[in-house]
């Protein structure tokens, strides 16, 4: 398995390391991910992890559960977000592409399920708070959206210093188009307009913090972050402020923020 970068670089606080395949990138990613988690696990005994969902985190997750190093018996997996009443079992739903890409590969200690169900929304999010609170997380591995939102923290509705860990919030256009775009909805109408999301502060506070993010299609995205303002406006531009913060990257997301390589 060759895990070298291409390019490695700091900006700001933010270590970048750019792959020239989506599958090198993911396989990096991977390895270093088992490292944290055997790492908290020789440390306390067990580990605490929130993963991401979604196409941009394939080559990470087939990598992840292969790898021969993890005590999965001993890891307590979470999940960032769920769209607001999704039918169970829905192809769109993120617990099922996590059952789907990971959980029927391994044996963890516990998942624990965003429950984006309506009716209990306010009591699902204090309950998952409460959890997040409990079992601290050691490592949290995401993604950047097309609109530069972690999570569904899209804006305008991101905020760097949210008050809670996980809340409803409403889904921007672009967010939504990305998922037709994906295939996980035939059509824009039938994207929900909400979902439950983990908020910034909930995911920065991993001990420590993968960001994959191959493609093409996120490469404006993986610009603004990189080279825009610190802003809301682009929720990921937060992580250059984060020295526990890990950029991974392949060639096609890097192409607009490192045009040399």
């Amino acid at each position: 398995m060759n895990t070298q970068p291409k390019l490695e670089t700091t900006i700001d606080k933010l270590d970048i390391s750019i792959y020239q395949t989506n599958e090198a990138m993911g396989q990096a990613a991977a390895v270093e991910a088992a490292d944290v988690i055997q790492g908290a696990i020789e440390d306390k005994g067990a580990a605490n992890i929130i993963v991401a969902t979604g196409n941009s985190q394939l080559t990470f997750l087939e990598t992840l559960r292969v790898l021969p190093n993890i005590e999965w018996a001993k890891v307590r997996i979470f999940h960032m977000d769920e769209y607001v009443g999704l039918e169970p079992g829905h192809s769109a739903s993120f617990p099922a592409f996590l059952q789907q890409h990971l959980l029927d590969y391994i044996t963890p200690a516990a998942f624990h399920p965003v429950d984006a169900q309506v009716g209990n929304l306010e009591a699902n999010c204090h309950a998952y708070s409460y959890l997040l609170h409990q079992y601290p997380a050691d490592l949290c591995a995401m993604g950047i959206g097309e609109n530069g939102h972690i999570a569904f923290n899209d804006p305008p509705y991101a905020e760097f210093d949210d008050p809670v860990l996980v809340k409803v919030i409403k889904l921007d256009i672009v967010s939504r188009r990305q998922q037709v775009g994906e295939g996980h909805f035939s059509g824009l109408e039938e994207v929900p307009t909400h979902a439950v999301t983990l908020t910034i502060p909930a995911l920065l506070a991993a001990t420590r913090v993968l960001c994959i993010v191959p493609e093409a299609r996120k490469a404006e995205a993986v610009k603004q972050s990189l080279s825009g303002p610190i802003s809301e406006d682009c929720p990921a531009s937060i992580l250059r402020e984060k020295p526990h913060v890990h950029l991974y990257l392949d060639e096609d997301a890097a192409a607009e923020a490192f045009p040399q390589i």
